[in-house]
């Protein structure tokens, strides 16, 4: 059940490669106490299942609310549902592409549309390489409408020693435009690199 008075983060998980990502978002929600709303697309959990050993109902049950893809009466698909904004880890080209056109064919879209109607963070962690014109125009595109777009690259400076270790710089980095503070997140000038900028221009 949905806890008013919690803050709440809609998370949604579309089929790019990188399921990890979203997990990884539903696991900092319940360390952070942020109530997340979790919407797998169908190709999300087939993604799922040749990345992990997780059922999808096992990746479910790390959220406090989940819905089925096809829910579009579901809370988070109307504005009057308050929440933090929503991230959709990963993001792949074709929930970008329709998130940009306003035509939404499943509930993900519709919520991040929603989102992007009430003006709130949209982060979009879009995962291709490389990219082509047609993907550059729908990013400018989305950003022209206020999404964030947040590739996961991996942050070097942080000295990861694991893949978990990028997985989670990433997410930690993505979760501030929010204005959540994870702990695994190696900050510079804080946790690594020069304290107090003292270095020679």
């Amino acid at each position: 059940m949905s806890n008013p008075e919690r803050a709440r983060l809609v998370v949604g998980v579309s089929g790019a490669s990188g399921v990890a990502y979203g997990l990884r978002v539903l696991d900092a929600c319940r360390e952070l106490e942020v109530e997340s709303h979790l919407i797998f697309s169908k190709a999300a959990a087939l993604t799922l299942s040749q990345e992990t050993r997780l059922s999808l109902a096992d990746a479910q049950a790390k959220a406090d609310v989940a819905y089925r893809a096809g829910d579009i009466g579901a809370a988070v698909a109307s504005g009057s549902f308050p929440t933090l904004g929503m991230i959709v880890a990963p993001c792949s080209v074709r929930t970008m592409s329709e998130i940009a056109t306003g035509v939404t064919a499943s509930l993900l879209t519709r919520a991040a549309d929603v989102t992007l109607k009430e003006r709130r963070p949209l982060v979009l962690m879009v995962r291709e390489t490389p990219l082509h014109l047609g993907h550059l125009r729908t990013m400018v595109r989305l950003a022209e409408m206020g999404a964030v777009i947040a590739p996961p690259l991996p942050a070097f400076y942080a000295g990861p020693a694991s893949l978990e270790d990028m997985v989670d710089q990433s997410v930690g980095r993505a979760l501030d435009l929010f204005g959540l503070s994870w702990r695994p997140v190696k900050r510079w000038g804080q946790d690594v690199g020069p304290i107090g900028g003292g270095g020679e221009a």
